[in-house]
């Protein structure tokens, strides 16, 4: 069935707490079956952070389901697709490492909720929309549960419930464990990818080798392919990647370095190595690089120290990849100057969320790599009425993957019927 898109462009403050300043051009792309103009509006924010929204071509994916239901917004939040983009060059054209760093700290979940408020009283008016949020939009989902209820008239979450005290620091040491035992499962499903990952790390080890773009591909830079095994088809993916990467003795093949630079290339989504950290930044304290700090408390990961299995690393980001990747390199000061930055607003509020009388029904996956179980458990007691579903049969991308049965059982639950 065709749809009908039709293009929103707004200015909105780039600092909301000075409406007066400077602004900057959000984008958002309106999604309409045919006759659909009447439903009730759903926006959508994405995970990342630093992903744009989808691009849909028709209404087979979960938006076709939504569509059922909703008139849809498909929100580029700030910084990412044609929402005032992050790139170097963008960035650096701010001025200095400092002016950098201050301009990207408003590119958070509270700067993001306040620009789809702009949005829903522009489109809107006083009406109230419903939020479905994936991955970090769920985060953005929660901050704006707490702080413009208002605007609210169901909030659905998938794979997004964070920890409301939780700091980087907390997140890692409850995920490095949980990426472990991704690897071991890994490893057990293909058990002779454990030589023939060892025989691509010794390789790197010992050699100066260098992806299509330039940068070092170093043993460290190898594991962070890890991040794909969160999702349903990581492990699988990863085998066949490493499976045969030597195109003869000694020497690893172009597509396979291709196919490696456009996994580990940050050139399409910057925000996230700068941002993924800052996240989780509230109140008084760094983030101070803490996935590179904790590290040491894994020594599963020290690649080649011992005889075991190398084990990849997952949704993890180290100070060394601004070093390494040409998209980053120029944002290396202003990401330092982010990870020591000691305070950050509060993106959470529980005495709103425990007062809370929007409806919210979530999705939370068992053995999600990405977003801890236990911590999302304990934040969904938090929101007073929210409704959780707890599942072992699909991963973190399960919206994209699988979005008809996922997103019909949100609509479901955040109405009462199941």
């Amino acid at each position: 069935m065709n749809i009908i898109r039709t293009d929103h462009v707004l200015e909105v403050p780039l600092d909301h707490d000075d409406p007066a300043g400077e602004t900057i051009a959000v984008y958002a792309r309106e999604v309409v079956a045919p006759g659909g103009e009447d439903k009730p509006w759903l926006v959508f924010l994405q995970g990342g952070p630093g992903s744009a929204s989808p691009r849909p071509l028709g209404r087979e994916s979960w938006v076709g389901r939504a569509l059922d239901d909703y008139r849809v917004l498909l929100l580029d939040q700030r910084g990412t697709g044609r929402s005032a983009r992050v790139s170097r060059h963008s960035v650096t054209r701010r001025g200095g490492p400092r002016a950098q760093a201050e301009y990207l700290s408003h590119f958070r979940a509270d700067s993001i909720v306040r620009d789809a408020e702009c949005f829903r009283r522009h489109l809107l008016g006083e009406a109230r929309w419903t939020v479905l949020g994936q991955s970090f939009g769920g985060f953005c989902a929660v901050t704006y549960l707490s702080f413009a209820p208002e605007g609210l008239r169901e909030v659905l979450i998938t794979g997004g419930l964070p920890g409301l005290h939780a700091r980087a620091e907390d997140v890692y040491r409850r995920t490095y464990p949980r990426v472990a035992a991704r690897n071991a499962a890994h490893y057990a499903r293909y058990p002779d990818d454990v030589e023939a990952v060892r025989a691509i790390a010794e390789h790197l080890r010992a050699h100066d080798v260098r992806l299509p773009d330039g940068a070092p591909l170093s043993v460290e830079a190898f594991q962070t392919l890890g991040v794909a095994l969160g999702s349903s088809t990581g492990s699988h993916e990863l085998h066949y990647l490493t499976e045969d990467a030597f195109e003869a003795p000694g020497v690893l093949s172009d597509a396979f370095l291709a196919e490696v630079h456009h996994r580990l290339s940050y050139a399409t989504r910057p925000v996230f190595p700068l941002l993924h950290e800052p996240i989780y930044g509230q109140g008084p304290g760094a983030t101070a690089w803490a996935a590179h700090r904790l590290r040491a408390e894994h020594p599963e990961f020290d690649a080649l120290a011992t005889d075991a299995p190398v084990y990849f690393t997952g949704e993890m980001t180290y100070p060394w990849q601004f070093a390494n990747d040409p998209a980053l390199a120029p944002l290396g000061e202003a990401a330092e100057l982010l990870a020591a930055r000691d305070s950050w607003p509060r993106l959470y509020d529980p005495a709103a969320l425990a007062r809370n009388e929007i409806p919210v029904a979530a999705a939370v996956y068992h053995d999600d790599m990405y977003v801890d179980r236990e911590l999302s458990l304990a934040t969904a007691d938090a929101i007073r009425g929210a409704r959780v579903w707890v599942t072992d049969e699909h991963e973190h991308d399960a919206l994209r993957v699988s979005s008809g049965p996922v997103l019909d059982r949100l609509i479901g639950m955040v109405r009462g019927e199941r």
